[in-house]
């Protein structure tokens, strides 16, 4: 039975949340605040998290720094949809909107879990087999198969949930490492305490809750390739143990006085541009160029809206699979919606708004009303931006011809005949504007 901890401080809902999971064999425990579940955290491990946002002594993306082995959710309004992309930028491995509907609540743990056993985050499905036909995403793919059979280091820049690991993923199967192992690391997750040790291992007693020896991830590696996601969040310590291990390719385990030979092929992720945290001092300069001998930019799905229908039946498909429906058509409502939307969250936004639609529609046609409420949140605040921004060139447009009519009547003393040839329109557009604006002399 797996073992569940809520973090939930509207106590009616938490019971409500905590009754419905132990229905579905879950065993489950509540905190109601953050302290608590801070505690509670030290003390036991979990399968899985469901955490909200909103906390009377903090926030849910708070308790993401303590959890790193399990998936979290975290639960919010419909309204905090930029809270959300903070949140996988944390490590949160999914999101739900209140109020939760609990066929989405299930589904969304269970394929959390799964992706944890199989060892695979959000990012290694998107897009899983499906590289694109525009511009973009035929450069992208192009420049995975130049650098993927060198030995070059790769930074792959992006935004969230633009699919940084499956690029990283495409990068070693071009490679002549492909029969070795690809591991992953996201650094976002990773304490300071605990990177060196994970990255470079450690010996028992090196420090508190070191009960046994254990190997790093670059020796896990070696021979493959190692992917560190979100590299900008490592402390300056272990940036000058990682350049050391690339410059001289050995490691030294925690704790321990011993070298170990390691060849490892590094590549990067970030979402933010690094050269930004050299100039703050947060990010070594020579680490930086040891890393970046190519650079792969990754384009955000709304700069490549020409491939988004491949991406929508391709997820259609997958979710069909996975959750058993059979949705075989999505609205021409929704791919209206799709198209103006700005897709914060990318390509897993993407694919876990498909994930729902399907989930939550009973035919064969998914319709606009099992879109989630925060992208038509977001999109009503566009629109009403777009009307105001109108509305204000409008206001624009018309003071202009207003002192350009004005300014040749004066030229002209008055003679509107004249007026008309010079501004290039008839008599009667003339006198419309002439009364409209109140130019009467």
């Amino acid at each position: 039975m797996a073992k569940l901890l809520i973090v939930e401080d509207d106590i009616s809902f938490a019971k409500l949340l905590e009754s419905f999971l132990k229905r579905n064999n879950y065993d489950v425990i509540v905190a109601t605040d953050k302290a608590s579940a801070q505690t509670i955290i030290s003390k036991e491990k979990f399968d899985f998290y469901l955490l909200d946002y909103r906390l009377p002594d903090g926030s849910g993306l708070d308790l993401l720094a303590l959890i790193n082995d399990a998936p979290a959710i975290i639960m919010t309004g419909f309204k905090d949809v930029r809270t959300v992309v903070k949140a996988m930028k944390m490590g949160a491995s999914d999101y739900i909107t209140k109020p939760v509907n609990p066929e989405e609540l299930l589904m969304v743990i269970r394929q959390s879990v799964k992706m944890q056993v199989d060892d695979s985050r959000s990012d290694t499905k998107l897009p899983g087999f499906v590289t694109g036909q525009s511009k973009k995403a035929l450069e992208l793919q192009e420049y995975i198969e130049l650098v993927g059979p060198t030995l070059m280091s790769v930074i792959i820049e992006g935004e969230s949930g633009t699919g940084k690991e499956f690029v990283a993923r495409a990068i070693h199967r071009c490679s002549e490492r492909s029969a070795k192992p690809f591991i992953p690391i996201d650094c976002g997750v990773l304490s300071k305490e605990l990177a060196a040790g994970e990255l470079f291992g450690y010996k028992k007693g090196a420090f508190t809750g070191a009960l046994f020896d254990k190997k790093g991830q670059f020796e896990n590696a070696s021979g493959g390739t190692l992917f560190l996601d979100e590299i900008g969040n490592l402390g300056y310590e272990v940036q000058v143990k990682l350049l050391r291990a690339l410059q001289e390719k050995v490691i030294q385990p925690v704790g321990s006085d011993k070298l170990i030979d390691v060849d490892v092929r590094l590549l990067t992720a970030t979402n933010e541009n690094l050269l930004d945290s050299v100039e703050r001092g947060d990010f070594r300069e020579d680490l930086y160029h040891r890393i970046n001998e190519f650079k792969i930019v990754v384009p955000p799905l709304r700069e490549r809206l020409d491939d988004l229908t491949l991406f929508i039946d391709y997820f259609v498909e997958e979710a069909n699979r996975d959750l058993n429906r059979d949705v075989k058509n999505i609205s021409s409502e929704i791919f209206e919606i799709f198209n103006r939307y700005e897709w914060p969250g990318n390509l897993r936004e993407l694919r876990n708004t498909i994930r729902r639609i399907v989930l939550l529609s009973k035919g064969s046609t998914a319709h606009k009303e099992m879109l989630p409420e925060e992208m038509i949140y977001s999109l009503n605040k566009i629109s009403k931006q777009e009307n105001q921004n109108v509305g204000t060139l409008r206001k624009l447009q018309e003071e202009t011809e207003r002192e350009q009519i004005s300014k040749v009547l004066q030229e002209v003393k008055g003679n509107k005949s004249k007026a008309a040839r010079v501004l290039n329109i008839d008599r009667k557009t003339l006198y419309n504007k002439i009364e409209k604006y109140g130019l009467h002399h």
